[in-house]
């Protein structure tokens, strides 16, 4: 069966959107998913699943979280053969040289990057921009709370993007990995 990583936006930050991991686990189960565990506490699903269609997954996960916790839930489901494809076309790799404050943003459609194309015209420095063919990279150098670019990336794309920071976008890659096989 496939291996996927389901990336939910905005659960368990402050308050608001709390979903407890085991509950989670459990609607993934519920959905027929098979090998669901979670990762972090910040809504990272890894599972496998009989169909291949990373984006019908998406749909019946965040209409399963509204029926089950009366929650909207951005959801974005990345194969693991595209994630691994993502990390390694990350053109910031270089530049960016702490996994903390790079974050790859990670979006359904490649057509949901092209809202943040404006941002490629404008220099960040001391941060950086990239596009990539399925998701966007943004080094911030000082910091994600109060980087200016995080600030207008989310402003541009909304609810059509959500990001991880490279270090746990890794390690959900290495637990993929674990399931699928090399990339």
């Amino acid at each position: 069966m496939p291996a996927f990583t389901a990336l939910l936006r905005g659960i368990n930050v402050g308050r608001a959107k709390r979903i407890a991991m085991a509950d989670l686990r459990r609607l993934f189960a519920d959905l027929g998913y098979a090998d669901v565990r979670t990762l972090l506490n910040s809504g990272n699903v890894v599972f496998a699943a009989k169909s291949p269609d990373a984006a019908g997954h998406a749909r019946a996960i965040r209409a399963a979280i509204e029926r089950e916790f009366g929650l909207t839930v951005p959801v974005i489901v990345v194969t693991a053969a595209d994630l691994a494809a993502i990390l390694l076309e990350n053109p910031l790799r270089d530049v960016a040289d702490d996994p903390a404050r790079h974050l790859v943003a990670f979006v359904q459609s490649p057509g949901d990057l092209d809202a943040a194309r404006p941002m490629l015209a404008r220099s960040w420095s001391p941060e950086a921009f990239a596009l990539g063919k399925r998701a966007a990279y943004l080094w911030c150098a000082g910091g994600v709370a109060d980087s200016e670019i995080v600030k207008a990336f989310t402003r541009l794309t909304g609810d059509t993007a959500t990001t991880r920071n490279r270090a746990t976008a890794e390690k959900i890659r290495v637990t993929l990995d674990g399931d699928a096989g090399p990339a």
